[in-house]
């Protein structure tokens, strides 16, 4: 399915019946949940199920009781990966089915091999049926494992066992040695565990075909015995003897090393049936040695090369078929980051070398990103991988290259940048990295992701460091990101501290007469933190922001952009019943009332000018200051906003019209009323259709309605209430008729 077009309708239902799982079960004495009702589920969909709640992280000893019912719900190939499932919820859920596959890997809590190996071997079906196994990453407790009627239960007992992955595990020499008398054993990783001795090996060599021996550190054998036995497998066509060539240990993988020198120069008839090998990480590789052993083997179809400093061998790019891990071009690099996922030191080495392919990259590379995603998801906690993974992030998607990406991958890309925020909270050029990548118009304004949690980790960052060019990078993201939150979640940030530092960056400009981006992102934000934000507007005042706001009036008087700014904030306060007071200087009230009265200064900067002074006067009860000004400045307003040439481009946007309420009572002086229907109808007139919806909402096309048909309203004010009331008429006669046009069809 195209990555951009819907869900399935399975993955769907799958996920409903996750989110509903509660109400559809019933628990057991043990707490366990069982389905209520369950039809007989296609075999298919229930491994489907299974692994939907795994993903979906519900997965535990409470939820995975359902599939104690083996008869409508069958699993074939079960996935608990990473799951918390512990030794008796998976005796009792999984053991009962026939299970085909078992992937069981990273599972944490007291889950072991060996109550993995004993349940399964205690359903006599499973030992045949089983065919794939995974315990990666856990504890194997070999020696605990007892015998059954005088036979020790073990890997062997799982005679269908093809594939089985024990990499990064306590995997012994003995254990090794009952894995290798499965008569059907196909493939077998080994890497990352304690095994010492590979003789055992020699029981499989007729059936094994693929071996993964990656970073066996605690390897005891002689380059000769090594070679001897490798050489034995007949079957053998991909082996992989990698080595992590970041690792800081005791052996130096000497040995190894010259076991692959060995296998390279020596003759094909050694592993002959080889297509396939992995020496990623060795040290003391050669070109020659490369170039031989390519040009011996024509069937050969994969070389891990990376980190061996070999992988430009000039035979490689000649061999059409042959896919390389390396460093010397971009398929080799992309190819490591497919291959490598889990591999830490690898995805590491591939992406610095990422990084300096993307540097001037021009061309977008969704491909790319999604390799870069992938190996910051398989190392959450990697500081190495998101280092340099969220530069190269930043690669792929800055300035037009995110608008070419699929919006899903974008998303999932910003989510990991965010937890990479909030795993690695002081580390500098991390967190630097993420801010570049999110200051995109872009990604900010169109593509969904948990804006709050983003805004939270922005703040937190700005209010601990002092950096001016991730001061100015946060302030920009901040100013964006508030106005996209609702005002529950704007609430929540309009704290104290933070718009002290707001404001403290506001000063810091202003004490200097600097007008940069630092100090408009600055004064956009906090102009949004404090729109309809009573408790925010007072934070504002308790920070001596007043003041401060006071100087940059003046300072800034011919900076339009900064005194609109300015202005917005002061309309913030000046809606707010309870804090118009503060307001209600003299000198702030002249200056604001000369901005409105100049026809020099734009329109924009008298807009707001006037709206403070509508809501101020539009109380004569709570009016403190002379009554002459008072009148002065309501003649003006009407004067003044009767010149103001409508605006084309979008100044403003309002959360809601309920501060407007009060202005457009038919009490008000006309001056009030004047500014209010001017702003409604400037909104409107941009944004027909979001804002006639939300003036109908909000019951405001009920007030003008009354405004216009009042005998003492003003000519004036009834002309653009009609017009407003007009639109508001022509978008729902044209929303009616779409919809009319759009619905069904009766026959």
């Amino acid at each position: 399915m195209d990555a951009e077009g819907p869900q399935g309708l399975c993955d769907l239902c799958l996920a409903q019946v996750c989110r509903s799982l509660g109400s559809l079960c019933s628990r057991r004495a043990d707490g366990s949940m069982s389905l209520s009702w369950a039809p007989l589920f296609p075999q298919e969909m229930a491994d489907q199920l299974l692994r939907k709640m795994a993903t979906t992280g519900i997965l535990n000893d409470t939820t995975v009781g359902i599939f104690r019912n083996c008869k409508e719900l069958r699993l074939r190939r079960a996935s608990i990966h990473c799951c918390p499932v512990s030794a008796e919820a998976f005796r009792l859920a999984l053991c009962p089915h026939r299970l085909q596959e078992l992937d069981a890997s990273w599972v944490p809590g007291d889950l072991t091999g060996a109550n993995i190996v004993s349940g399964l071997a205690s359903n006599l079906e499973c030992r045949s049926s089983l065919q794939r196994l995974s315990l990666s990453g856990l504890h194997l407790d070999w020696e605990s494992l007892e015998e059954d009627g005088g036979v020790r239960v073990g890997f062997s007992s799982l005679r269908g066992l093809r594939t089985l992955n024990l990499a990064n595990t306590d995997l012994t020499d003995a254990a090794l040695e009952d894995i290798c008398t499965l008569p059907q054993l196909d493939t077998l990783d080994i890497s990352c565990s304690a095994v010492s001795n590979l003789t055992a090996l020699l029981d499989c060599k007729n059936t094994l075909r693929s071996l993964i021996a990656h970073r066996l550190r605690q390897l005891d054998m002689s380059p000769a015995r090594l070679l001897f036995v490798l050489s034995q497998l007949h079957a053998l066509r991909h082996l992989d003897f990698s080595d992590d060539h970041f690792a800081a240990d005791d052996s130096d993988g000497r040995d190894g090393d010259e076991t692959v020198r060995q296998l390279l120069e020596g003759s094909p008839q050694v592993l002959p049936s080889l297509v396939s090998l992995d020496i990623s990480g060795r040290k003391r590789v050669t070109e020659a040695a490369v170039r031989v052993f390519a040009e011996a083997r024509s069937g050969l179809v994969f070389l891990g090369l990376l980190a061996t400093g070999v992988s430009s061998c000039d035979v490689l790019s000649s061999l059409e078929n042959l896919k390389v891990t390396g460093e010397a071009n971009e398929n080799q690099v992309c190819e490591a980051l497919r291959r490598y996922r889990d591999r830490e030191c690898f995805v590491r080495e591939a992406l610095v070398h990422l990084y300096n392919l993307t540097t001037d990259i021009d061309k977008p590379r969704p491909d790319m990103l999604q390799l870069v995603l992938s190996g910051m998801q398989s190392h959450p906690t990697s500081l190495h991988v998101h280092l340099v993974a969220t530069a190269c992030a930043f690669n792929l998607t800055t300035q037009d290259l995110a608008e070419a990406m699929p919006v899903s991958l974008l998303t999932s890309t910003v989510n990991q940048l965010l937890h990479a925020m909030k795993t690695f909270p002081s580390h500098q050029q991390v967190q630097k990295n993420c801010l570049l990548a999110l200051c995109s118009d872009y990604i900010l304004q169109d593509v969904p992701f948990d804006k709050y949690l983003a805004a939270t980790l922005v703040i937190n960052w700005l209010s601990s460091h002092e950096d001016p060019t991730l001061q100015r990078m946060t302030v920009a993201v901040i100013s964006i990101l508030v106005a996209k939150l609702s005002t529950e979640q704007t609430a929540q940030l309009s704290k104290d501290v933070f718009i002290m530092k707001l404001l403290a960056i506001v000063q810091q400009k202003a004490m200097v007469g600097v007008v940069d981006s630092t100090l408009k992102f600055a004064l956009s934000a906090l102009w949004n933190l404090t729109d309809e934000m009573p408790a925010a507007a007072r934070n504002f005042i308790e920070c001596q922001g007043l003041e401060l706001y006071e100087e940059v009036l003046e300072s800034y008087y011919s900076e339009p952009s900064i005194q609109q700014k300015v202005l917005g904030l002061l309309n913030n306060i000046a809606e707010v019943e309870e804090l118009q007071a503060d307001l209600l200087e003299e000198d702030l009230l002249e200056h604001i009332l000369s901005l409105l009265q100049d026809s020099q200064v734009e329109v924009g900067v008298r807009y707001f000018a006037g709206g403070i002074l509508a809501h101020l006067t539009s109380r004569p009860e709570a009016w403190t200051l002379e009554e002459e000004l008072r009148t002065t400045i309501l003649k003006q307003m009407h004067t003044s906003i009767m010149t103001w040439t409508q605006l084309e481009r979008e100044m403003v946007s309002y959360r809601s019209f309920r501060p407007f309420c009060p202005l457009l009572l038919t009490c008000q002086p006309s001056g009030v009323q004047l500014w209010a229907v001017w702003a409604i109808h400037l909104v409107c007139s941009q944004n027909t259709s979001h804002y006639s919806s939300m003036l109908e909402r909000e019951g405001m096309t009920e007030l003008l309605k009354v405004l216009a048909a009042h005998p003492d309203t003003h000519s004036d004010i009834k002309g653009i209430s009609e017009n407003i009331l007009r639109m508001v008429e022509q978008h729902q006669s044209h929303s009616g008729a779409f919809d009319n046009q759009a619905g069904p069809r009766n026959s």
